[in-house]
């Protein structure tokens, strides 16, 4: 496959309960996500929010997942809609944007990911266009329909505003955060991702993304919960994070090492 195969893979692929699985990365080194994209997932996500994650490993980390023929996720830091066009102009496929939540909200994040007439995205793709191997004027006939924007939906606002927010011209997706959502739901009471209530709005959501053709997305806590998630028509889930990959196998081996368990 290549490179830009890579990048347009996961536009081309997503849609119809395709039930695509990416890999989280939060370590900044970017044999990390290298590495993860020679496993058997669909894509490589590498998170500036919550990871320790900045714009150098980002650019180094998209590197390496290319060269392992795999297409790249960011997500940004809230708000910070600026850096959606930055790691495009680097070779990401998509974009998540934590926190949307209102219509105006996913009109400023698209905004970013889009060129005119959708959008407002500046024009710098020269990182992209080598690594892919096109003409500038390829990348910009084609750059709307094969960058994916994907709107996080994790409060109850997101919830209430779900429809505006897919109805938003450039948006492609949403992704749910369920550990978010329970906080929300619960009034902050705890966190608890396997909750009714958070059951019964990721079955909302994948509805009206269906409704509105567009891409269902969730991190899902475990593996048994991303199986679950994919029957209900999700496109693509998060399984878990490289941090919790790392301690859970290190676990692993030193229990069996002194016979626990």
């Amino acid at each position: 496959m290549t490179t830009l195969d890579a990048m347009q893979s996961l536009s081309k692929r997503m849609g119809g309960g395709a039930g695509l699985l990416t890999a989280w990365v939060g370590m900044p080194d970017p044999m990390v996500a290298g590495m993860l994209a020679r496993e058997d997932f669909d894509a490589v996500t590498l998170d500036m929010q919550h990871g320790a994650n900045d714009i150098v490993s980002i650019t180094n980390g998209i590197a390496q997942v290319a060269l392992a023929g795999k297409p790249s996720i960011v997500r940004i830091p809230v708000g910070q809609f600026a850096i959606a066009s930055r790691v495009l102009d680097l070779g990401a496929s998509a974009v998540i944007a934590p926190m949307i939540n209102s219509a105006a909200d996913a009109r400023a994040f698209a905004s970013f990911m889009k060129f005119p007439p959708v959008g407002e995205r500046s024009w710098g793709p020269t990182i992209v266009v080598a690594m892919n191997g096109q003409s500038m004027s390829d990348y910009l006939s084609l750059a709307n329909s094969t960058t994916v924007s994907i709107a996080m939906v994790e409060t109850r606002e997101a919830l209430a505003a779900l429809d505006d927010i897919l109805a938003t011209p450039g948006i492609d997706a949403v992704f749910v955060g369920p550990s978010d959502l329970s906080i929300a739901l619960s009034h902050g009471d705890n966190v608890n991702p396997a909750r009714k209530d958070v059951a019964d709005a990721l079955s909302h959501v994948v509805q009206r993304c269906r409704a509105h053709g567009k891409s269902a997305c969730c991190f899902a806590p475990s593996p048994e919960a991303s199986r679950d998630l994919a029957k209900q028509g999700y496109d693509l889930m998060a399984i878990g994070t490289d941090f919790g990959a790392l301690r859970n196998g290190a676990k692993a081996q030193i229990d069996i090492a002194r016979a626990r368990g």
